[in-house]
């Protein structure tokens, strides 16, 4: 194929071999797709195109398919590398037992609030995205809250069986503590691109008082009073000796 430049009498033809194209990559892991659907969501807002995820990772749509087998695969990619990341800047570990309440929670809450103002584009992307269509014409249901219940839900069973205090209502805890962290995560981004820090301050001071109070819901219910400024391994300890 050959176009005309100009309207001159001296036509000058330019043959479509000779038009530079687009750069495209032989080869692209799906972990270097995930990072390029993040960038085009935070930079473009949380309803990507998958023409654009491509272009941005550098290779053709056809390719990207390639890599997944659909739009909903793609979706659990992003939502797991999310999930890790929130997890990971929450920490792994038990030693938060041995910090008062407020204090502990506060800490888990400012990490999880970093890794969402990280990327609050990708966390909206992932709320409007919850139901998705898939290749089979199955349906896929992303849930954002159900792998971190259920690491709650382990961390505390193992505390709780060490002291030991009855487990029963755990996994009740666990989900009602994860669900009300993400809904109103959901109302802390509702009114800006990126949080005012004031706003996040706000947002970690009602998450950390709302969080408790379920928490100790589930302590009172068990015949336990624990003081929200005293490690709340000393408290479940010394129900233990008295018992």
């Amino acid at each position: 194929m050959r176009f005309q430049h100009g309207g001159n009498p001296y036509r000058r033809y330019v043959y479509a071999a000779d038009v530079p194209r687009p750069r495209v990559r032989s080869t692209t892991s799906r972990a270097e797709i995930v990072d390029a659907a993040i960038r085009v969501i935070d930079r473009d807002g949380p309803r990507p195109s998958m023409d654009d995820i491509a272009r941005e990772a550098g290779i053709t749509k056809p390719r990207l398919y390639r890599q997944f087998a659909d739009k909903a695969d793609l979706y659990t990619e992003i939502a797991d590398r999310m999930a890790k990341a929130a997890a990971a800047a929450t920490g792994n570990d038990l030693t938060l037992m041995l910090q008062p309440p407020r204090t502990a929670l506060r800490r888990v809450l400012t990490g999880y609030a970093d890794s969402i103002v990280r990327h609050p584009n990708v966390f909206r992307f992932l709320g409007q995205a919850q139901v998705t269509q898939r290749s089979d014409d199955a349906v896929l249901q992303f849930d954002l809250g159900r792998a971190a219940a259920d690491r709650f839900a382990g961390q505390a069973r193992e505390i709780a069986e060490s002291i030991p205090i009855d487990t029963a209502g755990i996994d009740y805890l666990s989900r009602a503590v994860v669900g009300v962290v993400v809904a109103i995560t959901d109302l802390w981004l509702a009114d800006a691109a990126l949080p005012h820090p004031d706003r996040t301050a706000e947002f970690i001071d009602q998450a950390t008082e709302f969080v408790w109070g379920l928490i100790d819901g589930f302590l009172r219910r068990q015949g336990i009073s624990a003081d929200p400024e005293t490690p709340i391994f000393t408290s479940l300890a010394a129900v233990n000796q008295a018992r």
